[in-house]
């Protein structure tokens, strides 16, 4: 399909699975999961479908934007602390070799890999820091459909206190490396992302080069965060962006639908952005790719 004038050239929007150690779905847990349905339903212009048989303990709102799979709402899992969030997933080749890597290099692992049905197989667990994240070998569940179109995964960011121990961690569980934007933000790369991009778009580094895009920019997969003595009380944990094509507006539906605006839209390096957060609590980030913002201090 032709790009779109809202995310950076060359990062197509179709998905049709990843490769290891790149975010591949988001999920959202809430209390009342039809209600979380309802609020981003109405944000975004999701088409959400529960999946769950009717006698099953939970709920999982499947999410989809024109037919394709973007994202997912569903209920707190069982003995997990009652909070609405937004959880981040990766891509892996195998749950339970991944898993080991993670508890080897000084993570904690809450759930053991476990099937999800035929969906794939998963697990759940945490940096050495605490930030919460999923494992996911998928079967025929293959990640979003979606991703950098308004209404849906544009980027996920680590926040974090410790960047040189994250670096050391997620090196070694995902082989990433990191891309300084001075005096934007810091970066997550992964050699050989660029290349598989490429396949479905042989542009791809044309269309970067051509927007000014910086080197090596075609190898990111997620972003840091770093969290500074003014939020003390604020956890390590991984965020999601989503995209979109009126950041100002898409706050002001938020606050209509009944949600509740963290940072009023503000600009920044590439992008114009705003923190939200649901009903229930769960905070997300909504971005426009704005290139004239290339050269903003951070």
């Amino acid at each position: 399909m032709p790009e779109r004038d809202e995310h950076m050239p060359g990062l197509m929007a179709e998905r049709d699975g990843y490769i290891e150690g790149v975010p591949c779905w988001v999920d959202a847990s809430e209390p009342d999961p039809a209600a979380g349905a309802e609020f981003y339903g109405g944000l975004f212009g999701w088409e959400l479908e529960d999946e769950m048989p009717a006698d099953a303990p939970g709920r999982y709102f499947m999410a989809r934007l024109r037919g394709r799979t973007v994202a997912a709402v569903g209920s707190i899992p069982e003995g997990a602390p009652p909070t609405a969030m937004w959880n981040t997933y990766f891509w892996v080749d195998s749950a339970d070799d991944a898993t080991a890597k993670v508890r080897e290099a000084g993570g904690t692992v809450l759930m053991e890999p476990f099937d999800v049905v035929e969906s794939g197989r998963m697990s759940f667990v945490t940096d050495p820091e605490g930030a919460p994240f999923g494992l996911w070998q998928a079967k025929e569940h293959r990640g979003a459909q979606l991703v950098n179109d308004p209404g849906t995964l544009n980027l996920n960011a680590l926040n974090t206190r410790d960047v040189e121990g994250a670096k050391a961690f997620y090196g070694a569980v995902f082989g990433w490396d990191t891309l300084d934007l001075s005096p934007g933000p810091l970066m997550w790369t992964m050699s050989g992302f660029g290349d598989f991009l490429e396949i479905r778009n042989p542009d791809l580094r044309k269309n970067m080069a051509e927007a000014e895009a910086p080197e090596r920019f075609e190898d990111v997969v997620a972003m840091v965060t770093p969290l500074g003595d003014d939020q003390p009380d604020t956890p390590a944990h991984w965020s999601v962006i989503f995209a979109t094509d009126d950041a100002d507006a898409t706050a002001a539906k938020a606050t209509e639908l009944g949600g509740q605006v963290i940072v009023p839209p503000f600009d920044a390096p590439w992008v114009r952005m705003t923190v939200l957060a649901d009903p229930q609590g769960a905070t997300f980030i909504a971005s426009k790719f704005v290139p004239e913002n290339r050269d903003l201090g951070g």
